[in-house]
């Protein structure tokens, strides 16, 4: 019977070890929990100067570029005093040549390679007369009153506070190379227009964007064209007028590229006090023990010497005889 009861308490603890590492086994196939994506407050940025970026954008982006394949807008400046008197033209007019006759060859350089680069990275797999569109766009703002006078600060506008008026400028598209064949194709492109060609359908159009976005500034805008997968917008009223498109180009452009970032403010140091000189610790009164409360007090008449005692007769006493 002894070894019946031996051979169960075995198989029974054979049982116990084999369920224990069933459970370890499953234990360690189950899937790691995993922290819950971060939500509301935990998700925001919070370091110093984050109010104010967020600020910035606010303010930026009613006039940026909403998104890839559409232009940015801008807040028109105060009409001019004859604007009333003119009648406004509803036709859609060819802009007039532009021309770079003003400009030094470093600028006429500094501009086709700004404009290539907006035909590249906006119209790349546009037909040619998308491209040249979209040329013409860049070309129109130029001699607006709303935007930059020169090429590269139409193309760049915004790119400091990334309010980018042409999306690809901030949202690190130029960091794809363009390819060899669409590149010489945008600077034949940009060359073209540079050289006083029109692009007559568009007319006086500041704005595009493409069939996929729907801008809110379309609102404010008459529609001039469609070409390609572009819709081309010029302002309604005497801003979209070829009588307010009369500011001539004299180059000053700037380095081709987007504009230094405006760093955000740095966080204010903190004040640290001044550390004042440790002062010498005083012992309570009421630590002192009484046998020394008087201990450092002068005692009095310490400064004399004491009577002599020697008789007058032994005075003289150990001086040498004459």
């Amino acid at each position: 019977m002894r070894w019946a009861s031996g051979i169960a308490l075995g198989f029974a603890a054979c049982l116990g070890y084999s369920g224990q590492a069933a459970i370890r086994a499953i234990i360690d196939h189950l899937p790691e929990d995993q922290p819950a994506p971060a939500r509301g407050y935990e998700a925001q940025d919070h370091f110093p100067g984050a109010a104010l970026l967020y600020d910035e954008d606010a303010a930026l982006a009613p006039i940026a570029a909403p998104a890839p394949g559409a232009t940015g807008t801008a807040p028109l400046p105060a009409l001019p005093a004859f604007a009333a008197a003119l009648p406004i033209d509803t036709s859609i007019r060819p802009a007039a040549p532009f021309s770079v006759a003003a400009a030094s060859p470093l600028d006429r350089g500094r501009a086709l390679d700004c404009l290539a680069t907006a035909v590249y990275y906006e119209a790349a797999n546009e037909p040619d007369a998308g491209q040249r569109a979209v040329a013409q766009v860049v070309l129109n703002r130029v001699r607006h009153p709303a935007f930059p006078n020169t090429v590269c600060g139409v193309v760049y506008q915004g790119s400091e506070r990334a309010g980018c008026q042409f999306s690809f400028a901030c949202d690190g598209a130029m960091a794809r190379a363009p390819s060899r064949a669409g590149w010489a194709r945008a600077l034949r492109t940009a060359a073209l227009m540079l050289g006083g060609f029109v692009e007559p359908s568009v007319g006086e159009a500041t704005h595009y964007h493409t069939y996929a976005v729907t801008p809110a500034w379309n609102r404010q805008m008459v529609m001039t064209a469609a070409i390609g997968a572009h819709f081309f917008h010029r302002w309604q009223g005497f801003w979209g007028t070829p009588a307010a498109f009369t500011r001539a180009y004299h180059g000053g452009e700037p380095f081709p590229g987007p504009h230094a970032r405006i760093a955000a403010p740095a966080p204010p140091a903190p004040m640290v006090a001044a550390l004042a000189a440790p002062a010498t610790p005083v012992t309570p009164p009421a630590q002192i023990q009484p046998a020394y409360a008087e201990s450092g007090t002068p005692v009095a008449g310490a400064g004399t010497l004491p009577e002599s005692q020697i008789l007058d007769k032994w005075k003289d006493s150990g001086k040498p005889l004459r």
